[in-house]
């Protein structure tokens, strides 16, 4: 699991390969993710947006932003925590993904950035 502190919050990311949805004759490579957000600083945040970088080992290099997680701008209260999960297809077999969140600190109300740690996204069978 890849981890990073970013103002207090702290972001945990960990991939999965998912076999099952996978057509690696059709180079299609499907990843899951689960994310852990946690609240540690003392004041109340909302994550408002998301924005992503994704790669691969062909060269394939794809952008993912928007409002939320999964449909949710969730508040986190300090000491909390969030997780969701997600997916990604990629054209390869390995690649990377890493990116940020835009959080608004709800006690000041500014806006400040996140940042979501790279992960690898391999097969555990390619790493053998």
């Amino acid at each position: 699991m890849e981890t990073k502190i970013t103002n207090g919050i702290r972001i945990s990311v960990r991939p999965f390969y998912q076999p099952k949805f996978s057509v690696p004759l059709l180079m299609k490579y499907v990843f899951s993710y689960k994310v852990f957000i946690e609240n540690q600083s003392p004041v109340p945040v909302q994550l408002l947006q998301r924005h992503w970088f994704i790669l691969d080992s062909t060269g394939d290099q794809q952008e993912v932003s928007g409002d939320g997680v999964i449909g949710k701008q969730p508040v986190l209260q300090p000491g909390t925590r969030y997780q969701y999960s997600s997916w990604s297809q990629m054209h390869s077999e390995i690649g990377l993904m890493h990116g940020y969140y835009t959080m608004r600190d709800l006690h000041n109300k500014k806006n400040f950035k996140v940042i979501i740690p790279a992960f690898q996204l391999i097969p555990a069978f390619k790493l053998n």
